[in-house]
Formats: structure tokens, sequence, C-alpha cells
């Protein structure tokens, strides 16, 4: 088996046994990960680089959003518009390769994923 072949599978079973806490961090970390890329990309010039990473980035968000059950708690309308403003915003910034959209989303994105780790990392407990 190659080693790429290896590291699907790896990833697979990571992802298949994973708490839906951890699903939750994942998506957040690959989030930031897309829109650190893409703020990059925009520097180095590189348009279709960027875009298939925002592309990426709002798939992730879009994901969110759906499985979001809004009704479960009191944040969840707060969260389903700020979901709806970042697709606004990478939209925007896919279409204008705007580098301070990009920033944007990312000083959002980025103190809730710690802070989704932080509380998948409290729900876990200790090893």
């Amino acid at each position: 088996m190659s080693a790429a072949a290896l590291r699907a599978r790896y990833l697979g079973d990571t992802v298949a046994t994973a708490s839906p806490h951890q699903l939750l961090v994942m998506l957040y970390d690959r989030l930031a990960l897309d829109l650190e890329r893409a703020q990059k990309a925009v520097a180095a010039g590189s348009r279709e680089v960027a875009s298939e990473q925002l592309q990426h980035a709002q798939d992730i968000v879009l994901e969110l959003l759906s499985s979001l059950q809004v009704d479960a708690w009191e944040g969840g309308p707060r969260l389903a518009a700020l979901y709806n403003w970042l697709l606004t915003e990478m939209l925007q910034a896919q279409l204008k390769m705007d580098s301070n959209r990009i920033s944007s989303c990312r000083q959002v994105v980025e103190p809730l994923r710690d802070a989704w780790r932080q509380a998948a990392a409290s729900l876990a407990g200790p090893l």
C-alpha cells in the first residue's frame, strides 16, 4: 500500500471514530487552514489556489450551518447569523481576491476554533 493510501486510510479511520465534538474541532481546524492558505495565495497572486481554498472553506461553513440546531440553545441564531456573514465575506473575498476580507474571517474563525477545541477537551476529561 502506498504512503498516500495509508494516509487516506488513517484519516478516514480518524474521522470515522471521532466524537461529534472532535469532528467539530476538525472542521474548524480545516476552515482556519483553508483561510490561511487562501490569504497566502492571494498575496502570491495565485487566483486559482485562493479560489479553491475559499470554496472549500465555504463548503465547511455550509456544513456547519446545515448541521446547526438553531433552536437547541439561545446562541444558535447568533451563530447561524455569523455563519451567514462568513459565507458572504468569503464569497466577496473570492470574487475580489480581497485579503482584508479573508483576514476578517480569520479573526472570527480562529478564536471560535480555539473555544471549540477547549470545550471539546473539557468534555473529554482526563485520560
